[in-house]
């Protein structure tokens, strides 16, 4: 009975272990991504570029009405109602989530859906300045996202193998 007790304890503090890690990565990333687009929004001419690395790496402030790669433009109310239901199925996923990868990866993709959904709330479009020629204009809530799903799809590859 002492040993199940222990046990329930190292995993309640394990778990707000995680929560608190969960916090301090969407709080880091949403804070670089609305600070960044502040800058971009405030600094750039929309649809001009200024070349940092000449063909390589340019800030280009564009304003995406679509999805990724600009596919289903103008549906703000679906990207809306969309993003409030991812980041609600991720809130409850990550309440018992005792992965560090995996709770990450959720941390990540929270952490860019939220930050386009501000976007989008606020402006009606999400804000991209990244541009490195060979690939749609992006911002860091966009990155966060992709980077989180690449883990993801890692850790339960991970899980299934173990």
């Amino acid at each position: 009975m002492l040993g199940f007790v222990l046990s329930a304890r190292r995993k309640k503090r394990k778990n707000r272990v995680i929560l608190s890690m969960v916090f301090i990565i969407v709080s880091i990333i949403l804070s670089l991504d609305q600070l960044t687009k502040f800058l971009a929004n405030k600094n750039l001419l929309l649809n001009k570029s200024v070349p940092l690395i000449s063909n390589f790496f340019h800030l280009t402030l564009i304003y995406n009405r679509g999805a990724a790669f600009g596919l289903l433009k103008n549906q703000v109310h679906l990207f809306i109602f969309t993003s409030i239901i991812a980041i609600i199925l991720i809130y409850l996923n990550l309440k018992d989530v005792e992965s560090k990868k995996y709770s990450i990866a959720l941390s990540l993709i929270l952490a860019g859906a939220l930050g386009n959904l501000i976007d989008r709330l606020f402006f009606g479009h999400v804000i991209d300045f990244l541009d490195f020629r060979v690939w749609p204009v992006f911002n860091i809530a966009d990155s966060a996202i992709s980077v989180g799903l690449i883990l993801l799809g890692y850790s339960i590859l991970r899980a299934r193998k173990a």
